[in-house]
């Protein structure tokens, strides 16, 4: 089933985007600096990740939860 599907998969490839999106800008700051077009939804998912970190990582912790349990 493909993850567009099952709400639980896309939940885990919204997260993983986020926190992949973060994590690149953190290493590499010169990578996202377009803020427009398609390579701007990547820096929005990294500005999403540096502003709402202690909420992206309780999710995270959640969902790995919730796949581990379930």
């Amino acid at each position: 089933m493909s993850a567009l599907f099952d709400f639980q998969s896309f939940l885990t490839v919204v997260l993983l985007f986020i926190c992949t999106c973060t994590y690149y800008k953190l290493i590499y700051p010169g990578g996202l600096v377009q803020t427009t077009g398609f390579k701007g939804l990547f820096w929005k998912a990294a500005r999403i990740g540096e502003r709402l970190s202690p909420w992206v990582s309780i999710a995270c912790i959640a969902m790995g939860l919730s796949i581990l349990f379930t």
